[in-house]
This record gives structure tokens, C-alpha cells and sequence, in this order.
């Protein structure tokens, strides 16, 4: 579970930890042409409680995807309170005033479709993908359990004690999760960040019943939550449903703005360095501090983009051209940006030494690499073919309605709104080299870099 963001190249891949969930579901940047047909238009609106629709129409077949994200993730979680997010996805599953627990799973696997939740940072998110004739079904479950939950004492007690296996499992268990924890605790000094979304074990165990119903009625409230909508449905239909569901949560109290504790300026160069029995083939990471496309300035995070994409985003970049295929001394090496984040986000290169090579040869290589385009930028082709690639990965994200329902979901629950993920296309071709440059050469440094180490036993002390 180690590259965060590289979700367009392939549509899904897993973050290491940037979210825990109940099932594998994809980070997502804001992607989307705005030249498509008129039946595919995109349709957004307010309901009268706050609670913000979108619906993104697409008739190739009789299916829907429905979402709900709530705007509360880890990082906003209380002092002490570490996982009540990740915690409290779990509980929603749980029995309410009007349906029994389990009632609703069962419902989704009596006509064939599925649905699931994860957690990460900055957003919870629920889901189910089922037929359109029983979307007001699901519209009616989800707006049930948004305020009707039933927590008991041993409701908390049981599903506590399944997130304490799952931290074991998930992340003690795993020598690469130890790392990636502790790498995030060192490269974040101040901003919550660093607390890993699952939660620290020492205070998972003291989460009650009390801390529960806290966060649920601060936070599960319509005027707090995004429901997207995407598949064979039409816009009106879906309002009309929305009012008649969702439409019945009475609005909660207005939440203060999400302003979390600032990053103080990041000035030494640290490395955290984990030997364990379990490790055959060494590996590095090297991260660095820089801004989301919600903090950027205009034009650096899409610059940032292009620049992982440029230097270690798939085999046709030039960390994987250099070490894989011409030199051979890799086994992998690339590079990611996470760039759909509320606050400043990360920015990551990474590799592991081939046959005889030495993980310190891979390291060098990789920062020489960074090096050569903060000093000489980038070239007017491969930065074209750059942008290529991701625009075409935006038109082939929309064979997946689930893909899109994601990226408008993880966009407009971190800042953003439906014209930030239209054109973002367009910010995507105007980005040139010289703007590639700049970003590499005023965020890459590596005297203000974090980088973990991850090595077979036999190599401590080395």
C-alpha cells in the first residue's frame, strides 16, 4: 500500500494508509472534460436543509452509483480522539429506529449490488452501486441512518474490539504501514496529518459511547454532507428524490470553518529507518511538504501533478526509464502527488535496488533525477505527452460511474466545487515547462525532506 495518488493512470490505486476503509476505494483527483454530450451534463443543487446534490448522468447502462460524504475526517477529530472517525464509519452500520442491524446490507445483497464506506483525512464516505429502480430505497436507508442510529454500551464495546483487530492486523501486522505511520509522524511537525487516520492503539482503546454520540450529532448532519449521484438516472428524478429522502433530516447547527494547525516552516532534512525480519527487498521513500490543489497558488499544484507524472509516473517517466529499464538496477521507482487535500499535502519519490544493487545507489539516482529538472526543468515534449496522458485518463474515467461519483465526492468535500473538476483540463494544458520547473525547484529540496527507510534485519546498523 504505497503510492498515494497514481489514481488516474490505472483509475484505482490505494493509498498507503491516506485513508482506512472497510473496502479498497481509490483517492481521486478532480478530473473531468467539460466537452461531453448534452446528456452527460453535469447537475448540482442545494436542498432546503444545506445538504449539497450532484448528479452526473450516464445512460450506457441500467445501474447507479450513490454516495454520501460527510465532511469530517480524521484530521478534524478532538485531541486524545484519535480514529472516532474511522470508528464512527464502522457504527453507521449499526442498528437504527426503524431498521435492524443488518437490515441494510441485506437489502443491498438481495438485488445484487454492493455497498461499502472508508474513511481518510479530510472525508467519510458511504456507498452503494445497485439498480436505479431502488435508488430511493437507498436514499431512504442513508437519510434513516444519518441522524436515527442506536448506540448502546455494547454496541461501542463490540465494534471497538473489530477496529482494535483491524489496527493489528492492518497496521502492526505490517512492517511497511509501521513505517508509513511513523514517516507521517515525522514529516507532518504540527498539522494532524500526522496522526494516522485509524488512530494511535493507546487511544482507540478509550473511545465510549459518549465521544460517539458527540461526534455524531456535530457532524452527521445534512447541511454537512455531499450526495452524489452517478449513472442511469435523470436530474430531476434525483431531486425529486432527494427531497422526499434526505430532504426530511432537519439542518444541524452551522459548523465553524475547518482551520487546522499550520505547518511551521520545514528546515532540517530527517529519515526514519525500520529493520525488520519480515523485509526481503529493501526500499525508500523521500516525502516533501507542498500544497493542495485547495492551498496551491493558481497553477502549482496542477504543475505538481505534472511534475509526478514527469518524473515517476509510470513506465514511461524518467525515474523509471533511467533505473528500470536502461540502467536495471531497480526494481521499481516512481514518484506521486496527492493533490486532492483540505490542507498542504505531500509529495513523494520512491525506489527499490534490483539484484546486487544497493539501496543507497537508488537513493542517489532518484535525487539526481529531482535535481535535473529543479536545475533544467523539463522538455516541451515530454511535458506534452505528459498531458496527454492524464487528459486521456480523464475521458477514460468516465467508463466508471463509481470513478466519477468518487472525484466529485473527494473534490467537493475538500474544498472544491463542480467547475473546479470541469476545468481542470484546461488548467492542465496551460501549465508550461518553465512552471515545472519552478515547483521542482522551490518545493524538492532535499534539506527539507523526510525520507523512510525500510530494511531486511540483517541491515540494522548498516
Amino acid at each position: 500500500m504505497r503510492p498515494r495518488v497514481e489514481w488516474l493512470r490505472a483509475t484505482v490505486l490505494a493509498t498507503s494508509l491516506a485513508f482506512v476503509m472497510t473496502g479498497p476505494v481509490p483517492a481521486a483527483s478532480p478530473v473531468l472534460p467539460d466537452t461531453v454530450p448534452a446528456e452527460f451534463k453535469v447537475t448540482d443543487f442545494l436542498l432546503d436543509n444545506g445538504m449539497e446534490v450532484v448528479v452526473i448522468p450516464d445512460h450506457r447502462a441500467p445501474i447507479v452509483t450513490h454516495m454520501v460524504w460527510y465532511k469530517i475526517g480524521s484530521a478534524d477529530e478532538p485531541p486524545g480522539k484519535s480514529g472516532i472517525a474511522h470508528f464512527f464509519e464502522h457504527l453507521m452500520f449499526k442498528a437504527t429506529t426503524h431498521h435492524a442491524a443488518g437490515e441494510f446490507d441485506r437489502a443491498v445483497s438481495d438485488i445484487g449490488g454492493s455497498n461499502n464506506a472508508f474513511t481518510s483525512y479530510d472525508y467519510t464516505a458511504f456507498h452503494e452501486t445497485v439498480a436505479p429502480s431502488v435508488l430511493e430505497q437507498m436514499m431512504s436507508f442513508e437519510a434513516d441512518r444519518m441522524r436515527n442510529l442506536i448506540l448502546t454500551d455494547d454496541v461501542i464495546k463490540t465494534e471497538r474490539d473489530v477496529i482494535l483487530e483491524e489496527r493489528r492486523s492492518r497496521i502492526d501486522n505490517n512492517p511497511q504501514a509501521v513505517l508509513d505511520e511513523e514517516v507521517d509522524a515525522t514529516l507532518w511537525q504540527n498539522q494532524p496529518y500526522r496522526i494516522p487516520v485509524i488512530g494511535w492503539m493507546q487511544e482507540m482503546e478509550q473511545l465510549n459511547r459518549t465521544d460517539a454520540t458527540a461526534f455524531y450529532d456535530k457532524y452527521y448532519r445534512p447541511n454537512n454532507a455531499v450526495l452524489i449521484v452517478a449513472g442511469d438516472v435523470q436530474p430531476d428524478a434525483v431531486r425529486a428524490l432527494a427531497e422526499k429522502t434526505y430532504g426530511k433530516v432537519a439542518r444541524g447547527p452551522d459548523l465553524p470553518p475547518r482551520v487546522r494547525p499550520v505547518e511551521p516552516e520545514q528546515n532540517t532534512k530527517r529519515t526514519v529507518t525500520l529493520s525488520d525480519a519480515r523485509v526481503s527487498v529493501p526500499s525508500f521513500s523521500t516525502q516533501w511538504v507542498v500544497p493542495s490543489y485547495h492551498t496551491a497558488k493558481p497553477g502549482e499544484a496542477e504543475a505538481l501533478d505534472l511534475l509526478a507524472e514527469i518524473l515517476g509516473g509510470g513506465n514511461r517517466s524518467r525515474l523509471y526509464q533511467a533505473l528500470v529499464v536502461k540502467q536495471g538496477i531497480a526494481s521499481n521507482a516512481g514518484a506521486y502527488f496527492q493533490g486532492t487535500m483540505l490542507d498542504d499535502t505531500n509529495f513523494t519519490v520512491y525506489g527499490s535496488p534490483r539484484g546486487d544493487a544497493r539501496l543507497a545507489d537508488i537513493e542517489a539516482a532518484v535525487d539526481a533525477e529531482v535535481a535535473r529538472i529543479a536545475s533544467g526543468g523539463v522538455t516541451p515534449g515530454e511535458l506534452e505527452k505528459a498531458k496527454d496522458r492524464y487528459v486521456r485518463s480523464m475521458v477514460f474515467a468516465r467508463d466508471k460511474q463509481d470513478s466519477m461519483a468518487e472525484i466529485y465526492g473527494s473534490t467537493l468535500a475538500t474544498g472544491g466545487n463542480v467547475q473546479d473538476v470541469q476545468q481542470w483540463p484546461d488548467r492542465i494544458r496551460k501549465v508550461t515547462a518553465d512552471e515545472v520547473k519552478a515547483v521542482a525547484a522551490r518545493y524538492l529540496v532535499l534539506t527539507r525532506s523526510t525520507t523512510g527507510y525500510l530494511l531486511p534485519q540483517q541491515q540494522a546498523g548498516n
